[in-house]
């Protein structure tokens, strides 16, 4: 899969397996790898959020980006979530990533001190210019204090060329629409809230980008392929089976949902890795009962 090939569909934020004393589980990744893609993703994502990135080492997120373009091998395109709290250590692993075969790397902004817009666009440009492949932004206000007004992805799509995506994590479904409407034609949206993929598809949003998709990828590619051939009432049949999972799962801790989801679809994957913790039991028991209907 090359870097010119657009990105679409549906891409999974790939979950990052541990082992039970909180190793990178290496085998169990690759087998997430052929599962989600056996499932119809049309992309997969390393070390996103749902990944536990912030977890990782530096030496472990270049391990995960590396498993993953391998075992991908080229079957759907690779992108590697980036950022970083500094410039420096953003670009060295973008850089990292396009050199072992990333088709696009995605850097969050920086997530400890917020920063002014104006500092934001220039730690994105600095990172987008620094490598040749596509950049995909990756807006994600509620981790990060700071929210990318549309103009402004816009307006750094428009300076640096190889910007051609955007990753927006929030439920503000009129920015979403701003972003299709305004600037469809310069960036492919990739919405990051699971419960609005069906409204944000029907939008005309050149994609999904779901954590969920780990657990049932063919069931969230349904709806997407539904749409694309222009079958609403399908889409929506195929919708109401899934979105109470997905909905479900953004009301508890995201990445601990996703983890026990697979589980109790016969997949799993390990613990979260410290500091996150597993779910309380009540959480615990509403994920499994949800989950359960997609068990295999």
């Amino acid at each position: 899969m090359t870097s010119d090939t657009a990105l679409h569909g549906v891409l999974v934020a790939l979950a990052t397996p541990f082992t039970a004393d909180g190793a990178l589980d290496v085998p169990t990744l690759r087998a997430l790898v052929d599962r989600t893609i056996d499932g119809g993703v049309h992309g997969v994502v390393a070390c996103g959020s749902t990944g536990e990135f912030s977890a990782l080492s530096s030496d472990e997120r270049r391990q995960v980006v590396e498993t993953v373009v391998d075992h991908a091998a080229g079957r759907v395109p690779v992108v590697a979530q980036t950022g970083s709290t500094s410039v420096t250590e953003a670009i060295a692993l973008s850089q990292h990533a396009e050199s072992v075969g990333a088709s696009v790397v995605m850097p969050v902004a920086p997530f400890y001190e917020p920063l002014s817009l104006d500092e934001t666009a220039h730690y994105l440009r600095r990172v987008a210019s620094s490598v040749q492949i596509p950049v995909m932004i990756y807006n994600l206000p509620g981790a990060t204090g700071v929210d990318l007004p549309p103009s402004l992805v816009a307006e750094l799509a428009d300076s640096v060329e190889n910007i051609r995506y955007i990753k927006n994590t929030t439920p503000d479904m009129a920015q979403a629409a701003q972003l299709i409407h305004y600037y469809g034609d310069r960036l492919g949206l990739f919405l990051g809230w699971d419960s609005l993929i069906l409204s944000s598809l029907a939008s005309g949003s050149a994609g999904v980008m779901a954590g969920t998709a780990n657990v049932i990828p063919a069931e969230i590619v349904a709806v997407y392929d539904a749409i694309q051939a222009g079958d609403l009432a399908a889409a929506r049949q195929a919708w109401a089976r899934i979105y109470p999972l997905l909905d479900g799962s953004l009301s508890v801790n995201y990445v601990a949902a996703v983890k026990l989801a697979l589980d109790v679809v016969g997949f799993p994957a390990g613990p979260t890795r410290e500091p996150i913790s597993p779910l309380d039991p009540a959480d615990a028991a509403r994920i499994t009962e949800l989950a359960s209907a997609f068990r295999s």
